[in-house]
């Protein structure tokens, strides 16, 4: 797979993404100085975020915040059009970027499916409390922030916890008031992630709206059927950690087999870290096994909301054993992809399982790339988790990869979730999520011993809190 396809990644770049990330660039240097004094450059970029989106509907709202907050009153409902603007314009660079790799790929991607339109609920004391903690964040902006106002984030955070269809809000603003918190005070940092920060404020800024709770949604169906993982891609944070599977699903109704995805996730702290995250992850026994066993998982009645399947427990069951490299040989050239639903349109969620193979691995100045067919591509072995097996060191001895294409910084990079490679002279396939069933290697299984089960111990102090 892949070969001259990366020529097209390469040298075919969108028309208009440049200028399309250049205007969000425009808005996220504002937020660094904060909105409360608006300089000329910020002005001005204000200004050109309005005029490209005057003839959408948009339009006059963007206008009206652009001019009010340059002038110095900033609303909430100008924060909630410049987020957006913003999030406007990165699903466009989004959807140009996958229909790029879609017609790089060959890949049949079906469109996205609105569901119902539900009615709006009352205001949300939590959502407001989420509000007010971002405008004050970004009147303030990021190189202006003190230690009480993060600590601000804690109570609309706690609120938002107690709400269970606020957990999305409650973990956002907890991660990134954890991030602030580390980071504090920004103004000495060489090159905060000024990019990330925009986007969880964005993003939560759209959540904390009442209205997000009557947004249109992605239509829900149910699915039975032989589900084939292809890999896990974990994703790891001090306060939270997730595990996403990307698996391909056979319908037990013989359609075409179709890409999807499922994701759990649990809370944590920032001391538990390596193997001991798939403990974290222990109310999903059948997944774990999946990861583990490299079986495939048969599903009934699983709602599906476009890609993503919403994975209950009691609706899964372990089946035979199967190899995620034939699996991705065989069903991957025809699996049928998933449009993303609206508020899930950005660049940095792309990730598109693919399988490589026949390459030659270079290391260019710390740099891991695979050449193939006289084209290369970056490889992200930064990604990889604390959690499994897999290394840096065995990609580089790799022959065959099954991995994500993301983009990022302005380039296409694989990310490995299992490779094939020659170690001792022997052919073995290592896989990010070989250890969810437990530590399989020696030397880190008794280091593991050795430190103890933080887990359990810390279940056991909350338990006796729990029981005064």
């Amino acid at each position: 797979m892949l070969g001259t396809q990366l020529t097209v990644l390469r040298d075919d770049t969108p028309t208009g993404l440049a200028d399309a990330l250049d205007l969000v660039t425009g808005l996220d240097d504002a937020l660094v100085r904060g909105l409360a004094r608006v300089g000329a450059d910020d002005a001005a970029a204000l200004a050109a975020l309005a005029g490209a989106l005057a003839t959408t509907p948009l339009g006059d709202r963007l206008a009206e915040a652009a001019a009010k907050v340059t002038a110095g009153s900033v609303a909430e409902e100008h924060l909630l059009a410049l987020a957006g603007a913003r999030c406007a314009l990165l699903g466009a660079a989004h959807d140009a970027l996958l229909g790029q790799l879609d017609a790089a790929l060959g890949r049949t991607r079906a469109p996205w499916a609105p569901g119902p339109v539900e009615a709006a609920g009352d205001g949300s004391p939590a959502r407001a409390g989420a509000r007010a903690w971002l405008h004050e964040v970004a009147v303030t902006g990021w190189a202006g922030l003190d230690h009480e106002l993060v600590a601000a984030a804690a109570a609309p955070v706690e609120a938002a916890l107690a709400e269970p269809h606020l957990r999305r809000l409650a973990v956002l603003l907890d991660g990134l008031a954890a991030e602030l918190r580390a980071c504090v005070p920004v103004a000495t940092m060489a090159q905060p992630p000024v990019r990330r920060w925009a986007d969880l404020w964005a993003r939560g800024v759209l959540l904390a709206q009442d209205a997000a709770a009557a947004a249109v949604p992605t239509a829900v169906e149910e699915v039975s059927g032989r589900l084939l993982v292809l890999g896990v891609d974990v994703h790891e944070h001090d306060t939270a950690v997730q595990a996403q599977l990307h698996a391909i699903l056979e319908p037990a109704d013989g359609g075409p087999p179709r890409l999807v995805r499922s994701a759990v996730g649990a809370v944590k702290v920032e001391t538990i870290v390596g193997p001991a995250l798939w403990r974290l992850l222990d109310a999903h026994p059948v997944l774990l096994a999946a990861l583990a066993e490299r079986r495939s998982v048969t599903v009934t009645g699983l709602p599906l909301r476009g890609a993503d399947l919403i994975w209950h427990d009691e609706r899964v069951r372990p089946g035979e054993p199967a190899d995620p490299f034939a699996t991705a040989r065989v069903l991957l050239p025809a699996a049928v992809a998933t449009a993303s639903a609206p508020l899930e349109r950005h660049p940095v969620g792309i990730a598109e399982p693919v399988l490589v193979e026949g390459y030659t691995v270079r290391d260019d100045d710390g740099t891991t790339t695979f050449a193939l067919d006289g084209q290369s591509i970056d490889v992200a072995v930064d990604r990889l988790p604390s959690c499994g097996p897999l290394t840096s060191e065995l990609v580089a001895a790799s022959s065959a990869c099954l991995g994500l294409l993301r983009w990022d910084d302005g380039r296409w990079l694989l990310q490995p979730l299992a490779v094939r490679a020659t170690v001792k002279r022997r052919p073995v396939d290592v896989h990010t999520g070989d250890w969810a069933g437990g530590v399989t290697d020696p030397k880190i299984a008794k280091a593991e011993a050795k430190a103890g089960d933080a887990v359990a111990v810390l279940r056991e102090r909350a338990g006796r809190l729990l029981r005064r």
